[in-house]
């Protein structure tokens, strides 16, 4: 009798953990919707289920450090929240060939603590009534005063603009950044937002409507909006291509300290970082994909070839504190 309950205990844990390993649980910033044709492919592929809990990253990260979480994945937009996750001592490791071999070392934590799977570009958006793409160059041109009143910039709180400032920081100095943004602070439209907009989507309509002739957004944004209107009367310019290269920031994954099915995990961030996995990321959505051989969506390749800025995105948060600061010093407030 105690033999057969020994064997049916056995037969029991086993048959959970088989169980357990075909189900990865994924907690995102991002909507379900925008995973759905990478979730859907992966499960047909190996019969793994993915199942997703979506929140606004606030809740996300809140839920991550309760003693409630039972997620294997977190996967959120920009090196600045994903690295926060990192601090926060909640990724572990993982030394994976696939992605060592599949994503650039600019885009992926130093420590294997999360990786970056999609690329978003932030760059320079212009009225071409009232700019010619002549007479833009880089971020910290547009500080020149050639621009007053003529600048519209998101909202300082955005972790895109944080991030932005932290990598300039850590890529040309805290004197020069600071320099740049008390130019762009100067430069700022005079609209009923005082030239600093809640998102890039209405910034970009700003710029259509004339309230300012340029701003700074990630490309999507616009991506987004051609699809509506073709006609969209704002134009994209690639910034610091003569210099260092245009800012790029990341959707991206770590696999959860606690995660109670680290194997299936694994195999999933494998498989996204495959040919496979960022042919259907490219297809699917307005983002460029980790792996330069891998075409773009065809609506994001009109908008032309450009250098990406290649330093290592873990500076979106090793600068940040200092980024706030300076951006406070400069007067870049809401």
């Amino acid at each position: 009798m105690k033999n057969y309950l020994l064997i049916s205990l056995i037969s029991l844990n086993l048959i959970t953990s088989l169980s357990l390993a075909q189900e990865v649980q994924l907690y995102t910033s991002r909507s379900f919707q925008s995973l759905e044709p990478i979730i859907t492919a992966y499960h047909k592929k190996t019969g793994v289920n993915i199942k997703v809990t979506t929140e606004k990253y606030a809740d996300l990260l809140a839920n991550l450090q309760s003693d409630n979480n039972i997620a294997d994945i977190a996967l959120v937009v920009d090196a600045g929240n994903l690295a926060q996750i990192a601090q926060l001592g909640l990724f572990q490791a993982y030394d994976s060939k696939a992605l060592t071999q599949n994503i650039p070392s600019a885009l992926r934590d130093p420590a294997n603590l999360w990786f970056g799977l999609s690329i978003r570009a932030r760059t320079i958006f212009y009225n071409p009534k009232t700019v010619k793409p002549e007479e833009l160059s880089s971020y910290a041109a547009l500080a020149d005063i050639s621009w007053k009143g003529k600048l519209c910039l998101r909202s300082p709180k955005s972790i895109y603009n944080k991030s932005l400032i932290a990598t300039h920081i850590a890529d040309i100095g805290e004197e020069h950044t600071q320099t740049m943004l008390k130019g762009w602070v100067a430069n700022l439209a005079d609209t009923p937002e005082k030239g600093i907009f809640p998102n890039d989507t209405a910034l970009l309509e700003a710029i259509a409507t004339g309230q300012c002739d340029i701003g700074i957004t990630n490309h999507y944004y616009y991506n987004r909006i051609l699809e509506k209107n073709p006609d969209f009367p704002v134009k994209l310019f690639w910034a610091n291509q003569a210099t260092n290269g245009t800012h790029v920031n990341v959707l991206g994954a770590g696999i959860l300290k606690n995660a109670k099915n680290v194997d299936a995990a694994r195999l999933f961030l494998d498989w996204l970082s495959s040919n496979t996995g960022q042919e259907i990321l490219a297809k699917s959505s307005f983002e460029y994909s980790i792996n330069p051989a891998i075409a773009a969506n065809p609506k994001v390749s009109i908008l032309g070839e450009f250098k990406q800025n290649s330093l290592n995105l873990s500076n979106a948060w090793i600068y940040q504190d200092k980024a706030i600061e300076i951006m406070n010093n400069a007067g870049y407030k809401d």
